[in-house]
């Protein structure tokens, strides 16, 4: 998939709006403040970041060894729940497009019962 293409994904998202708050080298996809998609490049690579549990995140990197790292750019502590996947073609599609679901419903479960219920009201 390409950088248009997830973010289009994303976009179509309930309550998701696209975000630069790191400079104009990175696209941050955020509902309700909350980032659960990050899209740069790295290295002349287009890369993409998710998050989501530790398990999860521990899964794709089995999975997809070659392609999907801890989050390269968050701390130590963050970086389980943060994945990092070079989009150069290893990752399928459909694996990407669950990867993007996964990420945006976890961030929807972390938010405060209020936000939940005004997200589900837009």
């Amino acid at each position: 998939m390409t950088h248009e293409e997830i973010l289009e994904h994303c976009l179509a998202k309930k309550g998701a709006y696209q975000d630069s708050p790191f400079g104009d080298n990175s696209i941050c996809v955020k509902v309700k403040k909350r980032i659960f998609a990050q899209l740069f490049f790295l290295k002349g690579e287009p890369m993409f970041t998710f998050n989501g549990d530790a398990l999860t995140g521990e899964f794709y990197r089995k999975m997809f060894p070659d392609d999907v790292k801890r989050g390269y750019h968050c701390p130590p502590v963050q970086q389980p729940y943060f994945n990092t996947v070079n989009l150069r073609g290893g990752v399928p599609d459909e694996e990407i497009i669950r990867m993007i679901d996964s990420s945006y419903e976890y961030v929807v479960s972390k938010l405060t019962k209020r936000l939940q219920n005004e997200l589900k009201n837009e």
